[in-house]
């Protein structure tokens, strides 16, 4: 295994900053920087980095970024790829009732569209909530990106392309307007609870509605008997 890889990462949330600090430590690796915005992806071509590690960045990196890396960027998304590319993949996998999981994939000029180097379904029961999810996800990345990372660097991995037909994507606007209830709406009401457990991710307010000119916002808790 190469003792001189180059890395530069690209995170800000709980499971990147974890990521990042396990990189870190390993004696295998150099971790140049840690980027959370765009304008610092001008390091990576002035670097010139072996990989680019990518766990909770929210910003689309252009394609001439992508080239630069002279292994690849790596991306780690909290979805069950192709299902719940895009945004908030916790919330759709309850709403839809998608596979839940997480992915390491090669990143490309599409958003979570890259080849997949490895995947894991995570489990999702009823009583969860978004949060609840959300934190099982992102243990899950950590776990999955610490068990691949090695085969990664070894060259011992076999990507496989999505199959994008059978897949979902969403965007953070469509999110938006899930939060909103509408009062005269007729749902199903597994459906409707299902859409409440996945808006519930204390201390945020997602899901509200509008009565009397009141604004209520709205959680659930669900509890096995």
């Amino acid at each position: 295994m190469n003792s001189d890889l180059e890395v530069i990462f690209l995170g800000v949330n709980d499971a990147g900053m974890r990521v990042y600090e396990w990189l870190c430590e390993r004696d295998d690796v150099f971790v140049r920087s840690l980027l959370t915005t765009e304008d610092q992806l001008s390091v990576i071509p002035e670097v010139k980095p072996d990989y680019v590690v990518s766990c909770g960045y929210r910003h689309i990196v252009p394609e001439e970024i992508l080239n630069v890396p002279t292994e690849g960027c790596l991306n780690l998304h909290p979805a069950y790829l192709p299902y719940n590319r895009g945004a908030n993949p916790n919330v759709w996998s309850i709403v839809e009732g998608t596979p839940a999981g997480v992915t390491l994939h090669y990143m490309d000029p599409g958003v979570d569209t890259g080849d997949i180097i490895a995947r894991r379904e995570v489990q999702n029961d009823f009583s969860d909530t978004g949060k609840d999810l959300y934190e099982r996800l992102e243990d899950a990345q950590v776990n999955l990106f610490q068990e691949v990372w090695p085969r990664v660097v070894g060259g011992d991995i076999t990507p496989s392309e999505q199959d994008l037909s059978e897949g979902t994507s969403h965007q953070t606007s469509e999110f938006d307007t899930l939060c909103r209830l509408e009062p005269d709406e007729t749902v199903r009401v597994k459906d409707f609870l299902d859409r409440l457990r996945a808006l519930t991710f204390p201390p945020y307010d997602n899901a509200k509605i509008e009565v009397n000119g009141e604004t209520y916002y709205v959680e659930i808790d669900i509890k096995r008997e």
